[in-house]
């Protein structure tokens, strides 16, 4: 597949697609509830939007990951939520509704936090002569056209055509899951050193997936939530915006190694998903 296919193309349409099938799963009242739920709902988003990024900066220095690896985790932290964090809490008995609530807003928060920790990221793992520019205006703009605008029209469509939100939103999943295979293909195909990169970014990868998740439940038991709202946390704070750092990585800053930490994750969170869902899902909660 060439190059420019993907980042043109592929790459685009996948993110779009699960953001416009996000959107048509939300509505104004999912940002209203904040107020209604606030300790948990501050906590998810301080788990996501602070505990992340500081845990994979600690991963990079205990894993020792060459610049290229350490900015490519840093990116997959600075992305988190998304559509199948939500699906995982709902099949794990998990609050749903605090799910969702995190997920919408982080998506809102996210465009202007991530090109400040990209950015960051760039020029402090990378050397002088490796540094990529991340401009921050246009950044932000690419991030809107391809992150809330889907979702601000899956939202109207919602809204104005419910039952055909409902009857499309399996079909926009399975488009979504398509191109993003095609996207994780395709970035594979293009190292050549394709096991190094798996060895060096694969412990770091699955130990920020499973160290969130342990983040999230960790803050929940602090604070005293809810079994609920703790399975949520875990999954909002685990569960990460694969598709979006691979956007990033691929789209922006066109390099296919920056990309390897989330090419290695895509595949991980499902696995860790199931684990939730088979150890949660049975159990009733309280």
């Amino acid at each position: 597949m060439s190059p420019d296919l993907l980042k043109t193309v592929f790459l685009p349409l996948a993110l779009i697609s699960i953001m416009f099938g996000m959107g048509m799963s939300l509505t104004t009242a999912d940002f209203k509830r904040v107020a209604l739920s606030p300790r948990a709902t501050v906590l998810g988003l301080s788990c996501q939007l602070i505990g992340l990024p500081l845990l994979a900066f600690a991963l990079i220095l205990l894993f020792r990951l060459p610049g290229d690896l350490a900015v490519g985790l840093m990116i997959l932290a600075s992305c988190p939520g998304g559509p199948t964090s939500n699906i995982i809490t709902h099949l794990s008995r998990g609050d749903t509704a605090l799910s969702v609530t995190l997920t919408a807003l982080s998506s809102v928060i996210t465009v202007f936090t991530i090109p400040l920790l990209v950015g960051f990221a760039i020029g402090h793992f990378l050397k002088a002569d490796e540094a990529i520019a991340l401009p921050f205006v246009k950044t932000v703009v690419q991030l809107v056209v391809v992150t809330l605008i889907p979702i601000a029209l899956g939202m109207w469509v919602n809204k104005v055509r419910p039952g055909f939100s409902r009857r499309m939103t399996s079909t926009v999943n399975i488009v979504s899951l398509f191109f993003l295979a095609l996207v994780i293909l395709a970035a594979v195909l293009r190292e050549k050193d394709l096991g190094q990169q798996f060895l060096l970014a694969g412990p770091a990868a699955l130990a920020l997936n499973l160290g969130s998740m342990g983040l999230g439940l960790g803050a929940a038991a602090l604070f005293r939530l809810t079994r609920p709202q703790a399975i949520s946390l875990s999954i909002e704070s685990g569960i990460q915006n694969g598709t979006l750092a691979l956007s990033i990585a691929l789209g922006l800053l066109d390099s296919s190694r920056i990309a390897m930490p989330a090419v290695v994750y895509s595949l991980l969170m499902f696995a860790s998903g199931a684990l939730m869902i088979l150890w949660f899902g049975r159990k009733r909660t309280s």
